[in-house]
């Protein structure tokens, strides 16, 4: 008897680690690229030239709270305050959405999003868009510039499922799941939802500037 209340004391504990792994686990949900420079403070190309564990300050306990500084060197700016970002802060392990495994050799180059904190440092996560710059298809590089912000006021609506349609002329529905079983698939590369002349959205594809008869409503 005194076995099996041992076994059962042991699973117990093992459960509630499991539960308490799940639980510090990072989840986050699929945005399209677009979505991710509007969510953005600050969204930057730049190369990581180093890493370091810091302390950020104390917990309600007292206890140091720990997060990673990655110094890079800027190389363009896309969003954010005039001035150049030299450091961006994470948490220490991806179990709680830390960014950890960014090269730090200066040779790669990233995307990379993020917010900024009261005090003017940004911040980002694993639900950040963050990608080697060399990953990038050539429309979202050149959205970067113009095109994604000329669709902040759009929505864009992912169909995990069909059937599913956009509730508002102001959505763009997004299926790349449904249609290619994949979360980055053509609409993700190579379109951009954009806000006409009517106040409606619509995907426009292409590296060039939107014409002049697809912003006073034409399909795309």
């Amino acid at each position: 008897m005194k076995s099996v209340r041992s076994c059962v004391g042991t699973l117990v504990v093992l459960i509630l680690c499991r539960v308490g792994e799940i639980a510090e686990a990072c989840s986050c949900s699929p945005v399209h690229p677009q979505q991710a420079f509007c969510n953005a403070d600050v969204v930057i190309r730049a190369k990581v030239v180093g890493k370091k564990e810091v302390d950020s300050g104390n917990d309600i306990y007292g206890n140091p709270i720990k997060r990673l500084q990655y110094e890079i060197k800027q190389i363009k700016m896309f969003k954010g305050p005039d001035r150049h970002i030299d450091l961006v802060f994470t948490a220490p392990s991806s179990a709680v959405c830390g960014v950890t495994n960014l090269e730090t050799n200066g040779k790669k180059e990233y995307l990379i999003s993020g917010k900024e904190d009261d005090n003017g440092k940004m911040h980002v996560t694993l639900c950040d868009h963050l990608m080697p710059w060399e990953s990038m298809s050539a429309t979202q590089k050149k959205s970067l510039s113009q095109r994604y912000q000329m669709g902040c006021d759009c929505k864009i609506t992912r169909c995990a499922t069909f059937p599913c349609e956009i509730s508002a002329p102001e959505e763009c529905l997004w299926t790349d799941w449904v249609t290619e079983k994949i979360i980055h698939g053509r609409q993700s590369d190579h379109y951009a939802c954009i806000k006409r002349g009517d106040g409606s959205c619509a995907w426009y594809r292409g590296v060039a500037p939107p014409k002049k008869e697809f912003m006073d409503v034409e399909d795309p």
